[in-house]
């Protein structure tokens, strides 16, 4: 029998010329439909690493953290947070809304007074991710104006309500010479789910640079208060107010929100 080469057959030679070209226009199909999904991957990781972060913890190399409350809505705990506190030496730093500070002017003074931070939880607790870069600025400026003239003094820390943020807000509270900041350790106490839960929650997460977070007027954080303080100095931590505890020289926010020493060329 004779066997016909492919080569030798015209018709059978265009019929594989042809199904070369179609194989090589659906290559070329798939590299031009990827390359704007690449493009985009690329973009978002370029975006990711630019993403503006507030400081949630601090690089230490000892024991020591920040108790931290947001004073928004009630004020019946106040005196008796106060007198925990003093109890045991422990300053902390509260960050209250503008509208508490007009309600309870006289509890952000004894506050200021025992030694404590008053710091900015903005003017009237909005989203503020929702608003321009010129409203959050008269915001955060009427909260600062009614705690400096409560207290003396200027706030220059923020924390965002609701731990709501994004790009815009961070570059803006810089903006005001401001920094914006979060937590790493959070009690829960909001969640009423006991004072047994929140110390159990706080000692085991907190470590070295923490900002744990607590609120004025949740229900079982006067209880638990004195346990998380014992247990913590049982541990060997001691307590600075934000503005102590943070880094103010050379120093950068890494992808999880720690601020650290800032590396070197020789580092």
């Amino acid at each position: 029998m004779k066997i016909i080469s492919v080569w030798k057959n015209p018709g059978k030679r265009l019929l594989a010329e042809n199904r070369r070209i179609v194989w090589l226009v659906l290559v070329l199909a798939l590299v031009l439909c990827a390359a704007p999904l690449l493009t985009a991957g690329r973009a978002a990781l370029a975006s990711a690493k630019k993403r503006e972060l507030p400081i949630y913890c601090v690089e230490k190399d000892s024991k020591v953290l920040s108790l931290t409350f947001d004073a928004a809505w009630g004020n019946e705990d106040t005196e008796e947070l106060i007198s925990i506190l003093g109890r045991y030496g422990v300053r902390a730093t509260f960050f209250v809304v503008g509208e508490w500070v007009d309600k309870y002017p006289e509890s952000v003074k004894a506050l200021a007074d025992a030694g404590h931070e008053v710091m900015n939880h903005s003017d009237d607790h909005p989203h503020f991710p929702k608003l321009s870069a010129e409203q959050m600025t008269e915001n955060l400026n009427r909260c600062n104006d009614k705690i400096e003239k409560v207290t003396g003094v200027r706030p220059t820390l923020f924390r965002p309500p609701y731990g709501d943020y994004n790009d815009s807000v961070i570059q803006t509270v810089r903006g005001i010479g401001m920094q914006a900041i979060q937590w790493d350790c959070d009690s829960l106490d909001w969640k009423e789910y006991g004072a047994d839960a929140i110390c159990k929650r706080v000692l085991e997460r907190a470590k070295p640079g923490s900002i744990v977070l607590f609120h004025n007027a949740a229900k079982y954080t006067p209880q638990a208060l004195p346990t998380v303080i014992e247990g913590l100095m049982q541990k060997g931590y001691s307590f600075v107010p934000v503005s102590e505890l943070l880094l103010t020289e050379a120093y950068e926010i890494d992808h999880s929100g720690m601020q650290v020493r800032a590396k070197t060329s020789e580092g």
